[in-house]
C-alpha cells in the first residue's frame, strides 16, 4: 500500500518545517508548564515573577529539546524514504528507532538500544493508531447509491408539438 502526501513540502524543506513546528510546540507545552511549576514554587507575593522567571529560563530548552527531536525525525524519515523508495507507516517506525537511538548515544549502546525499541514502539502505537482510524473513517464514508424508486410501467411519452 502506497500513499503520498502531496500537501507536504519536499524532503529538504519539510525537515526545517518540523524543526520549526516541534520547536514551537515544545515552547508553548514549554511556557504554560513552567509557567505553571514557577508560580507554584514561588512566596505568595512574588508568584508572577518567579513565573516569568521559570519561563525565560525554562521555556526556550524544552522547545530546542523538541525542535532536536522533530528534526532528527524528519531527517530519518526522508533518508528512510529516498532508500526504500515507498511511503507506508514502516518508514515512521523506522524512523522513530533511529531517532530514539541517535538522541541516546551519551548513554551507550545498551541506553541507545533501549531508547531505539520504545521510540519505534511509541512511533508504531501513534501509526496503528493512525491506520486504525483512517480506515474506521473510510468505512463510514463509502460512497452509496441512491436508492432508484421502482418503476412499473414506462414514464409517459411527452406531447408532441405539431410542426406547421
Amino acid at each position: 500500500m502506497s500513499r503520498h502526501d502531496h500537501t507536504r513540502d519536499p524532503c529538504p524543506w519539510v525537515i526545517l518545517n518540523d524543526f520549526g513546528g516541534a520547536f514551537a510546540m515544545g515552547a508553548v507545552g514549554g511556557t504554560v508548564w513552567h509557567g505553571i511549576k514557577g508560580a507554584r514554587n514561588s512566596p505568595r507575593g512574588d508568584r508572577l515573577l518567579g513565573s516569568l522567571s521559570a519561563i525565560k529560563a525554562r521555556a526556550p530548552v524544552v522547545g530546542g529539546n523538541f525542535g532536536v527531536w522533530g528534526g532528527l525525525f524528519s531527517s530519518f524519515d526522508c533518508a528512510v524514504k529516498g532508500y526504500r523508495q515507498k511511503e507506508d507507516p514502516y518508514n515512521a517506525i523506522i524512523s522513530g528507532f533511529l531517532t530514539g537511538g541517535t538522541l541516546a548515544v551519551r548513554s551507550g549502546p545498551k541506553g541507545m538500544l533501549g531508547s531505539a525499541i520504545g521510540c519505534g514502539i511509541l512511533l508504531g502505537v501513534f501509526e496503528g493508531v493512525g491506520v486504525l482510524v483512517g480506515r474506521l473513517f473510510a468505512e463510514t464514508n463509502k460512497p452509496i447509491s441512491p436508492l432508484l424508486p421502482e418503476q412499473s410501467a414506462p414514464p409517459p411519452a411527452a406531447p408532441q408539438l405539431a410542426s406547421a
